[in-house]
């Protein structure tokens, strides 16, 4: 009831046939919205978006739809909202975010574009039935509203950049509030949110996790750890910006991020804490790390591409992840691309990256084509967004002067100290370099060691190299192994590298960052120096082997290096030549400058997605921001655990908390490999995703095969 009136206006229907009254759904939104909000100041801003979001469904045309689904042809009601918002306010924000809010954010355009643009669907002229002007008799919004004053008061170089930032957050505050609005409803009143503690009680749990350490610093080595994590823990002395982690590898520096991260969270008030690692492959290693010092409740690992838009329908929709947990793990792909998307399902959880402690892992591994934006990007998010980010790296140099130059306003401080004594005190390796060598030869120096690894740089080398070896203690690692398989592989590792058992292990660069095995012996192949460093970290971690006596091997195979390492290769043999120690922060300093200078500056942002955003052209930039250039298609492997909730994801029943159960299970694939895979899988016609069905294509120690079967054996 509406001022003793019985409403006819509603939207969404339960399936007991009970209709949500649309004014409820538009107050629920709005406030949702407006909470959301609050932290970059656009609570009042992003309330109106809300209220006016489904204003069009006051239509007679839209009625008649909802009522009658089945009977009658869709509405453009986003279209019918965003005019009215147009009309009412003149607001580029809330008219953009109301006209994607089911479809994703369009081009801007201009005053003579066509439909497929903002400005030409705020031209289009609707016909009576689809007239929403019945809304001015239940909804009544302020008269007027403002963008926040620090967007407003921006210089002309910076403010379109910057506008479309933040539209593309208040979009994300609208479509969340929407999804968690309509969940509710739908649900009875409640919606599902995932059980965790709030950060002190996580801080707690962390001090309790480290105890040990301080009684247990007798080694230097130790002792080390211990002064870094001291360090770190004093976060909650730090104002809220733009920092620098240098810690080498082996300095504990997964503990002594957390450790700053928590203290300066609570410290200021922030909501959770993002940890963006460079692969999909070590999310489980950090995340379980983690789930250790923490919890299992608090910690959400965000492993798959697998996001749903209206296509998939309402109930897969709701299943899209949002980062609502206190700790977050992903990846910087998940992470970037979301930042620079236009799509419902991605956009859904950035206004949860406001407010936050993002800690970049390896930040030196963004993908120079895309430095500039990735640094802007994390500008922003510091400079107008309340969060903290933390660049996390033993190759620092990389990063200084792009932030120089792309972010002057911000300066950037560093957490550690005396990082030069850091990188020698931290050195437990020597260097060899092998020159060309065959696959044989390289099989045979493995052999001759009975605790060894080698990474090299391809699936297809990785896996002929692993069925070259002799079986005992062989082990393989790579991309297209699940995040649960590869988890008990590298437990298995471990567990030998410890009592002294042969164990010799083919990997793809996957076990460079984020997984802390020690080996005495290491090859390498040929790659950029970040990476043979990354390498030399999973030798002699702990340094209780002599220095001369803990080698990486440093090999090349005869053909030319594929064309994606080749500038890396030719910058890394200059510092061959140059240092006879390519370790210090001088070899890296100079690795870094010539790569930079080999590719240019323009190469910083090829596909110019800073440009295109100043132009408000959101799908465009979507189009061409992809960090990895063949778009990766989420596959699930099926085993005696997860057979209900393969049943719900076919049924498109599934909730997101069982989705995010699936992410142990999933193999993400470029589309040329799920081409090859696709008579193998169960795949719906939107093909989002598929569910693999034969056995024999999945091997737990090699992963998906995408070789054909002599012989299938299908899934139960």
């Amino acid at each position: 009831m509406i001022g003793g009136v019985l409403t006819p206006y509603v939207t969404h229907k339960r399936e007991n046939g009970e209709y949500q009254k649309l004014l409820d759904h538009l107050l629920g939104v709005a406030k949702l919205a407006e909470e959301f909000a609050a932290p970059f100041g656009a609570g009042e801003h992003a309330y109106c978006t809300g209220l006016l979001h489904d204003v069009g469904k006051y239509s007679q045309a839209a009625q008649q739809r909802q009522k009658d689904p089945e009977h009658t042809s869709p509405v453009d009601h986003a279209t019918a909202g965003a005019q009215v918002a147009h009309k009412r306010y003149r607001d580029p924000g809330a008219a953009a975010a109301i006209a994607g809010h089911h479809g994703g954010l369009l081009n801007c355009g201009s005053r003579a574009c066509e439909e497929g643009t903002l400005m030409g669907r705020l031209q289009k002229k609707l016909d009576g039935q689809l007239d929403p002007s019945a809304w001015t008799t239940e909804v009544f919004p302020p008269q007027q509203i403002q963008m926040p004053s620090w967007l407003r008061s921006l210089p002309k170089d910076r403010i379109m950049y910057s506008l479309s930032v933040y539209i593309r957050m208040l979009f994300s505050c609208l479509v969340d509030a929407d999804y968690l609005d309509t969940e509710a409803f739908m649900a009875g009143g409640k919606t599902e949110r995932a059980a965790s503690f709030p950060l002190p009680v996580l801080m707690e749990r962390l001090q309790q996790y480290v105890q040990p350490w301080h009684c247990a610093a007798s080694s230097a080595l130790n002792q080390k750890r211990n002064e870094l994590l001291q360090r770190c823990l004093k976060g909650d002395e730090m104002p809220k910006g733009l920092y620098t982690m240098t810690i080498p590898t082996g300095g504990g520096k997964t503990v002594s991020s957390l450790a700053f991260a928590l203290s300066h969270a609570i410290r200021h008030g922030m909501s959770r804490i993002i940890y963006v690692v460079p692969y999909t492959s070590i999310i489980e290693q950090n995340a379980q790390r983690f789930r250790e010092i923490v919890g299992e409740e608090s910690v959400l690992e965000h492993h798959s591409n697998h996001d749903f838009d209206d296509a998939d329908g309402k109930s897969m929709r709701l299943a899209t992840e949002n980062w609502d947990a206190p700790i977050v793990v992903t990846t910087a792909v998940q992470f970037f691309e979301s930042m620079y998307s236009n799509q419902t399902s991605r956009c859904r959880k950035l206004h949860n990256v406001t407010n936050s402690v993002i800690v970049f892992d390896e930040a030196q591994m963004l993908p120079v084509p895309y430095l500039r934006p990735c640094v802007n990007m994390i500008a922003e998010l510091v400079e107008h967004y309340g969060s903290t980010s933390i660049l996390c790296t033993a190759t620092q140099p990389a990063l200084d002067g792009l932030i120089a130059n792309y972010a002057p306003e911000l300066s950037c401080k560093e957490i550690t100290e005396n990082t030069g004594e850091l990188y020698a005190f931290f050195r437990r390796t020597q260097f060899c370099c092998e020159g060309v060598l065959s696959e044989e030869m390289l099989i045979e120096n493995l052999h001759r060691s009975q605790q060894v690894l080698c990474i090299v740089n391809s699936r297809r080398a990785a896996n002929k190299l692993y069925w070259m070896l002799e079986r005992e203690g062989c082990f393989h690692l790579s991309t297209h192994m699940t995040p649960e398989h590869r988890s008990r592989t590298v437990e298995k590792i471990k567990e030998r590298l410890k009592n002294g058992s042969v164990c010799r292990v083919i990997s793809t660069s996957l076990i460079e960052a984020g997984v802390d095995l020690d080996f005495p012996s290491v090859w390498r192949e040929e790659a950029g120096l970040d990476s043979v460093l990354q390498a030399a970290g999973r030798c002699n971690r702990e340094g209780k082997r002599p220095l001369e006596e803990s080698l990486v091997h440093v090999f090349r195979f005869g053909e030319r290096p594929p064309v994606m390492f080749a500038q890396n290769i030719i910058a890394l043999n200059k510092v061959l030549d140059k240092f006879e120690d390519i370790a210090t922060p001088e070899a890296i300093a100079y690795y870094f400058r010539q790569l930079l200078f080999m590719v240019g500056e323009d190469a910083l942002d090829t596909n110019g997605i800073v440009e295109k955003s100043t132009r408000l052209a959101f799908k465009d930039v979507k189009e061409s921001f992809r960090m990895i250039d063949d778009e990766t298609i989420p596959v699930y492997i099926p085993n005696e655990r997860n057979a209900l909730l393969l049943q719900a994801l076919r049924d498109r029943t599934i909730s997101r908390k069982d989705l995010r159960k699936l992410g142990r299970d999933v193999v993400n694939v470029y589309a040329k490999h799920f081409e090859l895979l696709r008579e193998y899988m169960y795949c719906p016609k939107d093909e989002h995703f598929g569910i693999l069905q034969v056995a024999d294509r999945y091997d737990k120690e090699c992963g998906l095969l995408l070789e054909p079967a002599t012989e299938m054996k299908w899934f139960p």
